[in-house]
C-alpha cells in the first residue's frame, strides 16, 4: 500500500495538523516506509508460533513476602501537627 500526498494531506487534515507542501512529502515518504515495513511483517508465516509474553524467556527472582522494616508510625504521629485514630488530620480543601 502506498500513500499519495492527498492522502497524508487528508490525514494531516483529520488529525487537525498543519503540514507544508515540503513536510507533507517528507511525511508521506516516512509512512509509506512504516506501511511497507508492515507488510513485510505480515508477510512472516507465524503458524505454530505460541504467543509470548516476553520477547526473551525470563523468570523473575522472587523474594519472600515479609515485612522488613519495623513500624514506625507512632514515632512519625507524634511529630504531625494533628492525629485522631491513627490518621493524619489535614486543613479542608474543597468546599
Amino acid at each position: 500500500m502506498s500513500l499519495s500526498l492527498d492522502d497524508v494531506s487528508r490525514i494531516a487534515r483529520l488529525a487537525r495538523i498543519e503540514i507544508s507542501p515540503a513536510e507533507a512529502e517528507q511525511t508521506r515518504a516516512q509512512l509509506n516506509g512504516i506501511l511497507a515495513f508492515i507488510e513485510q511483517l505480515q508477510a512472516v508465516d507465524t503458524d505454530g508460533i505460541e504467543p509470548m509474553a516476553h520477547a526473551v524467556d525470563v523468570v523473575q527472582r522472587l523474594r519472600s513476602d515479609s515485612v522488613t522494616e519495623t513500624d514506625r508510625r507512632d514515632a512519625f504521629q507524634v511529630i504531625a501537627p494533628e492525629t485522631e485514630a491513627g490518621l493524619y488530620l489535614v486543613p479542608k480543601v474543597i468546599e
